[in-house]
């Protein structure tokens, strides 16, 4: 059997998750891609690290260099993160002529097509499945399984660890400061977690999957971005009240050539199954044309999901016998499709109030909605402390930007306080 060289670029958690799966299921991946893999190089900060994991000290090297200068390896893997080191090295390595494989979705969102075009001109081959969804196959199912479709909505939870912590807030009664220090403690979280609970993780996965969806660029500064440090323990049970579970969620729908993208906290129907993905799964909701809806449902992070949707993209490239071959990976003739502005954006709304304990606010209120063109289906109060109550409201659909001109004039009622969160409504109809 033929057997082929690999490179890592970084050996922190996924990368020693691809060495496992690579050494663990050997025989598997020989049988499916007729190639014996051999991982020649693996770049490293410190070569001299202890490592959990033993390997070879002539495999590791610190300089790039080793590895873009030997003809023998054909596949670079990357998996170092970052901006500008990781896309410089993608490149260097394709000018090489090496294939790609990398879970860097930052990369992605923000370089495909450059990156896309510099594969083409060096006819490699460039795969990234591992950046949106970890074990979850959604490049390929886009790609490959949903070809015959006209996709019209995509609808995620496709960041872990804001999912963990909204998990353990709903079910466990956490406060979301407790639930975030637990989900660092478990790995799921990094130290400086503002990728992840600000919402730029899913925003950068959102932009990669709308691109390939409705076949156009999607600058990821375009789409809408709201994290969940606000979530309150009053807000996750007003939800339950309501019959709503609370999720992070990623939004990209297209209706007449325009699209719509958002990453905001939403309340879901709590029957609903997104509504019971928990811990630090994911999940996405497509809905084709003709496939009508699909939902794929795994883990979205980890050394072990996330390595094998890498092996797995180093098979896929092995079964085209190491040699070049088209990919689907951007549409060079995509059409220029507007993203709507958030405030023509249309849902139901949660809002929450924090007003004077004095009668009249209710109506008074009611009356602002009414005049822009606000419904309101359902109203709680809680009368919290002797001087002052909440008040949490369910609209009916409304665009945003009606919303946004209520709050502004029931900010200026002497009896309210404060505004304190708004959150959209997704109810899958």
């Amino acid at each position: 059997m033929e057997k082929v060289k690999i490179a890592i670029l970084g050996f922190g958690n996924v990368g020693t998750g691809v060495w496992k799966i690579l050494l663990e299921n050997k025989k598997e991946i020989m049988k499916r891609s007729n190639y014996d893999i051999e991982v020649a190089k693996i770049l490293v900060k410190d070569i001299n690290k202890k490592r959990d994991i033993v390997v070879p000290s002539e495999m590791l090297t610190d300089n790039i260099d080793d590895i873009i200068n030997d003809e023998s390896i054909k596949i670079v893997v990357e998996l170092i993160g970052g901006r500008s080191e990781a896309k410089e090295y993608m490149i260097r390595a394709m000018k090489a002529k090496k294939h790609i494989v990398t879970a860097n979705k930052l990369v992605i969102a923000n370089w495909s097509k450059e990156l896309f075009k510099i594969a083409k001109e060096e006819n490699v081959l460039f795969y990234y499945e591992a950046s949106v969804a970890g074990g979850i196959p959604i490049i390929r199912e886009i790609n490959e399984s949903l070809t015959a479709n006209r996709i019209q909505q995509i609808t995620g939870i496709i960041n872990g660890t804001t999912n963990y912590i909204l998990s353990k807030m709903t079910i466990d009664g956490s406060s979301f400061d407790d639930a975030l220090k637990e989900a660092q403690e478990k790995g799921y979280a990094e130290a400086d977690p503002t990728s992840d609970v600000d919402g730029y993780d899913a925003v950068y996965k959102l932009a990669i999957m709308a691109s390939l969806s409705f076949g156009t660029e999607v600058d990821h500064a375009c789409i809408y971005r709201e994290g969940i440090r606000n979530i309150s323990d009053i807000d996750i049970e007003y939800a339950k009240q309501f019959g709503y579970t609370i999720k992070l969620l990623a939004i990209a729908k297209e209706e007449n050539n325009k699209l719509e993208l958002r990453v905001h906290p939403t309340l879901i129907p709590s029957n609903h199954p997104m509504a019971n993905v928990n811990d630090a799964f994911n999940a996405i909701l497509i809905k084709g044309n003709a496939v009508g809806e699909l939902m794929l449902y795994g883990k979205g992070a980890g050394d072990l999901p996330t390595g094998s949707a890498v092996v797995g993209d180093i098979i896929s490239i092995l079964r085209n016998n190491v040699s070049p071959s088209d990919v689907k990976t951007t549409n060079d003739k995509a059409d220029f499709k507007e993203v709507k502005k958030s405030e023509d954006n249309e849902s139901e709304f949660y809002i929450r109030l924090d007003f004077k304990d004095k009668a009249g606010v209710l109506g008074d209120t009611a009356k602002i909605f009414g005049k822009n063109n606000v419904s309101v289906v359902s109203i709680t109060q809680d009368v919290t402390h002797q001087d002052h109550a909440t008040l949490a409201f369910i609209t009916h659909k409304s665009s945003e930007k009606n919303i946004k001109n209520s709050l502004d004039k029931i900010i200026e009622l002497e009896s309210v306080n404060k505004v304190e969160i708004i959150i959209r409504i997704e109810s899958f109809n």
